[in-house]
C-alpha cells in the first residue's frame, strides 16, 4: 500500500507529461480514474501500448462522450468525491467542456485542480501549441545542452517530465496537504517553461556568480571538463566519466596509469581540449568491458553508458529492482522507495472504456443509472 493510498485522482485522458504524473500518483498508491474519449461504436480506438503505453499503467479507465451533457454531468459527480483533477489539455478547453476550475470547485470546494501545459495559463504564449523542444528553447535550459556547435533535444525529459509531470505531481500532492488544513482546494498552474526554468536553478545561481560561461561544452557539468563526460572505447562502447572530486580524479588517473604531473592544469579551461584528447586516446585502447573491470568497485566515477536493453539487466539495477517485469513488459519500477508504504504498479495499462460500468458503480452510481448513460450514448 503506497503512501498516497486513500486519494482519489480523477484523470484526463491526453499525452505526455498529464499520463505521467497520473503514472507517478498510482504508483504511489492513489487511486487515478483515467476519463478517456469514448470511441464510435465499431472503432478499436487507441491502443494503450502505443498512446501512452507503461506511463497508463495503474489506472482503470472510464470513456465518455465528453460533446454530451450527461457526460459532463457525471464527471462532475465523479468530482464531487474526488481529491484530485488533473488535465493536460490547452488553455480554455477545460472551460469550454464545462469542466473548467470553477464548476469543478463550486462541485467540491476542497477539490485539487492540477493543469501541466507548456507555456502555463497565462500569457503571450499561453493559447499558442508547442511542444517539449521550444519550451525548454524559453528557459534556457536548451541552450545549455549539447556540443558547442548546436543544442541537442535531451529527449522530452527536462520539458514534458522534469519540468512539466514531476512539478504538477509535487503541485498537486501539496495542495492536496494545505487542503487538509484549510479546507480549500485551489488550482495547479504547472508550465513546462517554469518547470525546466527551475530545475536549471544550479546553472542560474553559478553565472550569477562568474562561474558558468554562457555557451557548451565550457563549463564544469556541460561536457566542456575532461574529468565530467563521455568517453568512447575500443569496441564502440562509452563510458561516463564524472571524477569532479580530487581523490576522485587522482583515482581515475592511477587506474588509467597516466601521470598526475600532465593534469595539473586540469580546472585551467584553457587545457580542457588537450586534456580531454589524452583521455579519448587512452580510454580508445581497450574495450568497455575490460574498462569496467577496471574501474568496478571503485571511487573513480566510472560507468558504463548503457542502453535501453542493457540497463535492466545490470547487477546494480537487478539488485534494487529497478526495473521490473509487469504484465509481460520491462519497464521502470515505481520510485522512490519507502521503508513502510511500499508503492506498486497496481495494474497494466487500460484499453479506453474497459472498467466504465465498474468504476461508476464502485463510485455510487446505480445499475439504472449506468443503463440510462448507455440508453443516451454518453457512455
Amino acid at each position: 500500500m503506497g503512501p498516497l493510498t486513500g486519494i482519489k485522482v480523477l484523470e484526463m485522458a491526453g499525452l505526455g507529461p498529464a499520463p505521467f504524473a497520473a503514472m507517478l500518483l498510482a504508483d504511489m498508491g492513489a487511486e487515478v480514474i483515467r476519463i478517456d474519449r469514448k470511441v464510435a461504436r465499431g472503432s478499436r480506438g487507441f491502443d494503450p501500448q502505443f498512446s501512452g503505453g507503461i506511463l497508463n499503467r495503474g489506472r482503470r479507465s472510464l470513456a465518455l462522450d465528453l460533446k454530451h451533457p450527461a457526460a459532463i454531468a457525471t464527471v462532475l459527480d465523479l468530482i464531487a468525491s474526488a481529491d484530485a483533477l488533473l488535465e493536460g489539455f490547452r488553455p480554455g478547453v477545460m472551460e469550454r467542456l464545462g469542466l473548467g476550475p470553477e464548476p469543478c470547485l463550486a462541485r467540491n470546494p476542497k477539490l485539487i485542480y492540477g493543469r501541466v501545459t507548456g507555456w502555463g495559463q497565462h500569457g503571450p504564449l499561453a493559447p499558442t501549441a508547442g511542444h517539449d523542444i521550444n519550451y525548454i528553447a524559453l528557459s534556457g535550459a536548451l541552450h545549455a545542452i549539447g556540443p558547442r556547435d548546436a543544442p541537442t533535444p535531451p529527449l522530452n525529459l527536462v520539458g514534458d517530465f522534469g519540468g512539466g509531470a514531476l512539478f504538477v505531481a509535487f503541485g498537486i500532492v501539496c495542495a492536496l496537504l494545505e487542503a487538509r488544513q484549510s479546507g480549500q482546494g485551489q488550482v495547479v498552474d504547472a508550465a513546462m517553461t517554469d518547470g525546466s526554468a527551475l530545475l536549471m536553478a544550479m546553472q542560474y545561481s553559478l553565472k550569477a556568480n562568474g562561474l558558468w560561461r554562457d555557451e557548451r561544452e565550457a563549463n564544469l557539468l556541460d561536457g566542456g571538463a575532461p574529468f565530467y563526460g563521455t568517453y568512447r572505447c575500443a569496441d564502440g562502447g562509452w563510458l561516463a566519466v564524472g571524477a569532479l572530486e580530487p581523490q576522485f580524479h587522482d583515482l581515475l588517473l592511477e587506474k588509467l596509469a597516466l601521470p598526475p604531473a600532465l593534469f595539473a592544469e586540469r580546472w585551467n579551461p584553457v587545457s580542457w581540449p588537450r586534456l580531454r584528447a589524452v583521455l579519448a586516446e587512452t580510454f580508445a585502447t581497450h574495450s568497455r568491458a575490460e574498462w569496467c573491470a577496471l574501474f568496478e568497485g571503485t571511487d573513480a566515477c566510472v560507468a558504463p553508458v548503457l542502453s535501453l536493453t542493457e540497463a535492466p539487466m545490470h547487477p546494480h539495477n537487478q539488485a534494487r529492482n529497478t526495473f521490473v517485469e509487469h504484465a509481460g513488459v520491462t519497464q521502470p519500477a515505481p520510485a522512490p522507495r519507502y521503508s513502510r508504504t511500499v508503492p506498486e504498479i497496481q495494474r497494466p495499462p487500460a484499453q479506453p472504456g474497459e472498467h466504465s460500468a465498474e468504476i461508476l458503480a464502485d463510485w455510487g452510481y446505480s445499475a439504472e443509472q449506468i443503463q440510462a448513460l448507455r440508453d443516451c450514448d454518453a457512455l
